[in-house]
């Protein structure tokens, strides 16, 4: 059985995919690898390799698809098949990198908390009843990896490649997954991604925001089942 690589997004482990691990780990080996050690996203990429099976299925959550499609770049022999979700293919544009300037000092300045709290994780959610549960988590999850992981994943963020070529070279399996209300990653992106994977299929999930594992975990349970099973 094909194992399964998961790839959080910023600041997040995985307690990310907790709802999948518990679906899918009695039928696949699953791993999941937190994204940390490195500042670059091409160091965070071959750190993985480094360390996963020698052909697996690669499925990342916004900054853990960035990782993903540089694995795709440097190791496509690898990667069986890919889930991109809730993500962006593009480099970052120069107003975002300018943004995070000021998160970045006030993260070294132990403002961190403040940070996630007032600037980023109540803008990814749709609200629902499981809202201030799933904020909670992404609190303890950023809280748990801490200022030094915040800087240098904004550092490798802000310093990303464009990935469109690779999209297009990759032919194996693919799913392109997003909240329909994620306002970070729009469905713009989403689009871009499938029009160029050769063999790729979009699902829209419902009800979600940028975080649709946790939001909506049946519904992306069901969307990464097809596509492990296609």
């Amino acid at each position: 059985m094909t194992p399964i690589v998961f790839l959080p997004g910023m600041m997040c482990d995985a307690r990310l995919f907790g709802p999948q691990i518990n679906a899918f780990s009695g039928q696949y080996p699953v791993m999941c690898h937190p994204l940390l050690g490195y500042d670059t996203i091409e160091g965070l990429a071959a750190q993985i390799l480094v360390s996963s099976p020698e052909r697996f299925a690669l499925a990342g959550l916004s900054m853990g698809g960035i990782v993903a499609m540089e694995m795709l770049r440097l190791a496509p022999e690898r990667v069986e098949r890919v889930a991109l979700l809730d993500t962006n293919p593009l480099a970052e544009k120069d107003e975002v990198k300018l943004g995070r300037i000021p998160q970045i000092e006030a993260a070294k300045a132990g403002e961190l908390r403040r940070v996630m709290r007032d600037e980023m994780k109540p803008n990814y959610l749709t609200d629902g009843p499981n809202l201030g549960a799933i904020l909670d988590l992404c609190m303890a999850m950023a809280t748990d990896l801490g200022p030094n992981v915040f800087v240098d994943q904004s550092n490798a963020l802000a310093s990303r490649s464009d990935q469109t070529e690779i999209l297009k070279s990759f032919s194996g399996p693919a799913l392109v997954l997003m909240g329909e209300d994620d306002a970070l990653c729009p469905l713009d992106r989403h689009t871009l991604m499938n029009d160029l994977l050769p063999n790729s299929q979009l699902e829209i999930i419902n009800n979600a925001g940028h975080l649709p594992t946790l939001e909506q975990p049946e519904q992306t349970n069901a969307a990464l089942r097809r596509w492990l099973e296609s």
